[in-house]
């Protein structure tokens, strides 16, 4: 990128910026003790405990019921006792005959290799680590010692190994007690205002900064000319070619080039086109769809109204904390601005249906576990995913922080809910609705017809049969009256079947159909469930959500509506083991990404208000994630690469910041927030 782009640019992302500065947690300090340990104890604390309980616990010693070959490496006895080999795993002072040091080496004919997966072998320093401790004796020190050797030497062994985050609490101790690189939780430390480096009076800070780490002998790219800079200017900002005239207009603007380009830079920004191009952009982070996904793929038929909310966002220059909060919790914010009521389909753009195929509860956690990891991606840059069924591999993510953001989301259920048309939104071509209305009035009146063959039949069957004919001839009267056109016969029978009245004595399910009207029957009923979806399109209701308890629902075959009272369960939100919805363990209270944790955050456990709760900590001027993920996605929008490698990943597997002083001072509100 030449200079003259990047100079440009940097009027840009302070349009684009609007954000409050965030600020990490202080850590608790490790505290110190005089207890005294011999290195070899040092070493079973610091290196052995930790790694037989992170690489050999699965399977020897993590339950009861999960001590595989009698071998239960959690304690002194387990090392000692005879496995289903005849052989204790450890023998003291004497590695190369221990049956643990020869099964971990994988070139011993006579045991079994473990870890049993080639991925999962012990490199040769972990493998060292097991044979100096067998050689020095196996030590293995109680609780209470092991606690007093971890304060006595925890400063030093993070100088060495990395440090401790304080979190919720991890399923294991082995797991708290667990050390990580300082430099890979950058994005969890306090956003401050760096310095800007010494530069030329003409350089802008975002200029000074790139600067900085320019590598030595890399000289920057030549100065654009001018057709080449605005193309590549109104492909970025609006994603459209200029026209001949606006080439023309700025190749002879007699201006210099930073006031000719910042001019056009104005104009682009004030586009209708601007709005729309940046969308594109978030909407491809939330994962925007028009139809629901899996085997039906319902139509979304008012999701355009969230698509059309985030156009409007970016051409109002709407502040991003704000954005943030609308669609966290735009309902229990402002219950009663249609905006903030759209705003809330970011909540929906995972795919879900419920069809009679499909388990209530198990759509209903897919529908939690989906929005609570597209949070996690979309404004943390964490896939928090990884901690459904266990403690994050690499990252200071508990799978209690897992289920404690879930709660947040326990009491949000989803409808369409009543949102009046804004005058700024365009319904011209709402007149296309009458071709569905055609194609529905047709699908009814088959079904109609095929109704009335079943009356027809079903008269005539009491002829050949001793059936309850009285109560049948009552259902058909009730059903008339309740049932939709072309359901009347299927109503009457559901009635017969909830009286339970023996099938036999009423008539089956398709009398008087061929095989080929029962076809045009299951044709008629998809097609009128299917336009039932598209026609809300056209209907003043948004796709958003609700705070309440979770209704009892079997099937849903047409967009939900707000009840007018609202009936269900307020869900309990737990631990599942292995990800299973029905497999609930430890009951967990709506919460945070606690090693992001700032003050006292408090969500409340009543079912309104959780949302509204997380939006303000999602946004809280402390937060260290919040600002720098918005940030590092419009620097990847604008130049093609994120500052931050992986956009959508800023834990200890993502690639660092190549301009970590940059990336901050953008963040930081005082060069972000746009005046009112």
């Amino acid at each position: 990128m030449d200079r003259q782009q990047t100079r440009m640019t940097c009027c840009l992302v302070f349009c684009l910026l609007v954000m409050i500065p965030l600020q990490a947690t202080d850590r608790d300090q490790p505290l110190i003790d005089t207890a005294a340990a011999s290195p070899i104890e040092q070493l079973f604390v610091r290196r052995v405990r930790p790694l037989l309980a992170a690489r050999c616990g699965a399977c020897h010693g993590k339950t009861a019921e999960r001590i595989e070959g009698s071998l239960a490496l959690t304690d002194p006895a387990g090392i000692s006792r005879a496995a289903d080999s005849g052989h204790p795993a450890v023998i003291p002072g004497a590695p190369d005959a221990s049956p643990l040091i020869r099964a971990v080496r994988r070139d011993d004919d006579d045991f079994s290799a473990m870890p049993p997966k080639e991925a999962d072998r012990l490199s040769e320093e972990e493998i060292r680590w097991l044979k100096d401790w067998v050689a020095g004796g196996a030590p293995w020190p109680d609780k209470e010692r092991i606690a007093l050797i971890q304060r006595r030497f925890a400063a030093a062994w993070s100088a060495e190994d990395g440090v401790q985050v304080a979190t919720s609490g991890g399923l294991s101790p082995e797991w708290d007690e667990r050390s990580y690189d300082p430099a890979g939780l950058w994005a969890y430390q306090s956003v401050t205002k760096p310095v800007v480096p010494a530069a030329s009076p003409s350089s802008t800070p975002v200029d000074a900064f790139l600067d900085a780490r320019r590598p030595t002998g890399l000289s920057v790219a030549p100065l654009a000319d001018r057709r080449t800079f605005l193309r590549r200017l109104s492909f970025d900002l609006i994603g459209l070619p200029p026209t001949p005239a606006e080439v023309q207009a700025f190749t002879l603007d007699p201006r210099n080039d930073a006031a000719a380009a910042t001019a056009v830079i104005e104009r682009l920004l004030a586009s209708p086109h601007y709005g729309e191009r940046m969308a594109q952009h978030w909407l491809d982070v939330v994962r925007y769809a028009d139809s629901a996904g899996f085997a039906n793929d319902y139509e979304r038929g008012n999701a355009w109204r969230y698509r059309d909310y985030v156009v409007r966002a970016f051409n109002d220059d709407k502040p991003f904390d704000v954005f943030v909060r609308e669609q966290i919790a735009g309902d229990e914010l402002n219950p009663d601005d249609p905006e903030s009521i759209i705003a809330t389909g970011f909540l929906r753009m995972g795919p879900w249906e419920l069809t009679g195929m499909e388990v209530p509860k198990i759509a209903r956690q897919r529908f939690l576990d989906d929005i609570t990891n597209s949070v996690g991606e979309t404004f943390l840059a964490h896939s928090l995913r990884c901690a459904r069924c266990h403690d994050h591999k690499f990252d200071p993510v508990p799978t209690r922080d897992y289920y404690a953001i879930q709660a947040v989301f326990a009491t949000t259920q989803l409808a369409e809910r009543a949102a009046p048309f804004l005058a700024r939104e365009n319904t011209d071509g709402f007149s296309e609705r009458q071709y569905l209305t055609v194609r529905l009035t047709d699908y009814e009146a088959e079904l109609s017809r095929i109704d009335r063959l079943q009356l027809n039949a079903a008269t005539g069957w009491f002829s050949d049969h001793e059936g309850d004919r009285p109560t049948w001839e009552d259902a058909v009267k009730k059903a008339r009256k309740k049932a939709a056109a072309g359901e009347v016969f299927s109503a009457a029978r559901r009635q017969m079947l909830d009286q339970k009245i023996p099938e036999d004595h009423f008539p089956p399910r398709h009398i008087g159909l061929t095989t080929t009207e029962m076809k045009l029957a299951r044709t008629a009923r998809k097609g009128i469930e299917r336009l039932r979806w598209s026609l809300d399109r056209y209907e003043p209701f948004a796709l958003a959500v609700y705070s309440g308890p979770t209704p009892h629902l079997k099937q849903v075959s047409r967009p939900l509506r707000l009840p007018a009272k609202l009936a269900g369960t307020i869900e309990k939100t737990c631990i599942l083991a292995g990800g299973d919805p029905f497999a609930p363990t430890q009951a967990v209270s709506p919460g945070v990404l606690s090693a992001a944790r700032i003050g006292s955050t408090e969500i409340p456990s009543t079912a309104d208000g959780r949302r509204r709760a997380f939006a303000d900590w999602l946004s809280h001027p402390d937060n260290p994630l919040t600002a720098r993920v918005i940030v590092n996605r419009i620097w990847l929008w604008h130049f093609g690469e994120p500052l931050a490698g992986n956009p959508n990943n800023f834990g200890t597997t993502g690639k660092r910041p190549t301009h970590p002083e940059l990336l901050d001072w953008l963040a930081d509100s005082h060069q972000c927030r746009i005046p009112p």
